[in-house]
C-alpha cells in the first residue's frame, strides 16, 4: 500500500484526555505514519494536544481535524497556525470546517448562515496572514478587516503578523460533507477531510471533485477492527455511524444524515433518526445494512482486511486516518500495511 499513506486520528476528548496519546503518537513515527490529527467539538481545542505531541516527536506531520471557524476569527486561527508550524520544524497541516448550528450557535454564540461564504472569506484572511505580503484587509460581510460596524471606535488599521512564518503556503484541509462544501475545498484547499466515504461507490462525490487538482489529499478517518468477529465489529462501527446520523444535529437539520440520503439510504436513514430520537439506540444501529457498514470499515481478520484494503488504494482517498487507544493495537494495524 506504498501510494496509500497512513495518519493517526486521535479525535477529540471526552472527559478528559487519553493517557497515552503522546505515547502513541510517539509509536505512530516510529512506525512510519505519515500524520496525526487532533479534533475539537465543545471541550478541548485541537491545537494544544499537537503542541504537546510536536514538542516530543520530530518528523511526524501535525493536523487538526478539524477547527471550528466560528471559535476563533480568522487572524486567531491563522496565528495558532503559523506558530505551531514554526515550532514543529514545518509539519503542521491546517483543517477547518463550519462545525453545524447546534454547536455553532449553541456553543459560540455565533450566527451559522452563509457558511460557504464563510469559509471562502476566513480561507482567503488565513492565506495572506501566511504569505505576509501586506497588511491583511476583508472588504466581505463576515469577517470585515478593518473592522468599520457602527459600533467600531473608528481606529482600526490594517496589519501584517510579526512573526515571519516558516512557510508561506501552510497545507489547509477542508471538513467538508455537503456538495457544495465539497466542491469548495477542492476550489481553495489543498485537501478534504470527509468524515464518511465508501470506496465502493464514489459517484456521490464524483460531481464535487470534478475540479480536483491531481495533488488534492482526501484524508479518510476509517474505523479498523481486527477480529475473527466480523459482525460484532461491524456493529460497533454500526453505533459509530448511527450516533451521527441520529444525533449529531437537529432533526430538521443534519448534514450527516443528508449524506446518507444522498448515498441512497433514505429510508433506513429516517428510521434510525427517529429510532435514536425515541432513545432506541441499540435498535438504530441495528438499521445500518452490513454491506454498507463493511464498505466504509476494515473489520475482520488480518487477511480479509487486506485484501479490502485495495479498494482504499484504488479509490480517490491518499491517506487513511486510523484511531488505536495502546501501541499494541498501532502496532497491529500498521502490520497490515
Amino acid at each position: 500500500m506504498a501510494d496509500l499513506k497512513l495518519g493517526l486520528a486521535q479525535g477529540y476528548w471526552g472527559a478528559a484526555p487519553h493517557p497515552n496519546f503522546v505515547a502513541i503518537a510517539q509509536e505512530a513515527e516510529r512506525l512510519g505514519f505519515d500524520s496525526v490529527w487532533s479534533a475539537e467539538a465543545w471541550g478541548n481545542d485541537a491545537f494544544t494536544p499537537l503542541a504537546w505531541i510536536g514538542a516530543q516527536t520530530e518528523k511526524i506531520k501535525l493536523g487538526t481535524a478539524v477547527v471550528q471557524l466560528s471559535g476563533r476569527t480568522p487572524t486567531s486561527c491563522a496565528m495558532h497556525a503559523l506558530t505551531l508550524d514554526l515550532l514543529s520544524n514545518g509539519r503542521f497541516m491546517l483543517g477547518l470546517g463550519v462545525s453545524g448550528p447546534q454547536v455553532v450557535e449553541g456553543w459560540y454564540g455565533r450566527p451559522f448562515p452563509k457558511p460557504l461564504a464563510r469559509t471562502r472569506e476566513y480561507i482567503d484572511i488565513i492565506r495572506q496572514v501566511f504569505a505576509r505580503e501586506a497588511p491583511v484587509t476583508n472588504d466581505g460581510p463576515h469577517y470585515p478587516l478593518p473592522y468599520s460596524g457602527d459600533d467600531a471606535a473608528g481606529l482600526g488599521k490594517p496589519l501584517k503578523p510579526i512573526v515571519h512564518p516558516l512557510r508561506n503556503r501552510i497545507p489547509i484541509y477542508l471538513g467538508a460533507e455537503g456538495p457544495k462544501n465539497i466542491a469548495l475545498a477542492a476550489e481553495i484547499a489543498d485537501g478534504w477531510l470527509p468524515l464518511f466515504y465508501n470506496p465502493y461507490d464514489e459517484s456521490v462525490y464524483a460531481e464535487s471533485l470534478r475540479e480536483a487538482p491531481a495533488d488534492f489529499d482526501i484524508a479518510q478517518m476509517v474505523s479498523v477492527s481486527i477480529t475473527d468477529d466480523i459482525e460484532a465489529g461491524l456493529l460497533a462501527f454500526k453505533y459509530f455511524l448511527s450516533f451521527y446520523i441520529g444525533g449529531m444535529g437537529a432533526k430538521t437539520t443534519n448534514f450527516h444524515k443528508n449524506l446518507f440520503i444522498r448515498m441512497g439510504y433514505e429510508a433506513e436513514a429516517e428510521k434510525i433518526q427517529q429510532l435514536f430520537m425515541e432513545d432506541k439506540r441499540d435498535e438504530a444501529a441495528r438499521v445500518i445494512p452490513d454491506e454498507l457498514a463493511d464498505a466504509m470499515s476494515l473489520v475482520g481478520p488480518a487477511d480479509r482486511i487486506r485484501d479490502r484494503l485495495q479498494a482504499w488504494q484504488d479509490s480517490r482517498v491518499t491517506t487513511l486516518l486510523v484511531t488505536a487507544h495502546d501501541v499494541a493495537s498501532l502496532r497491529a494495524i500498521a502490520e497490515l500495511w
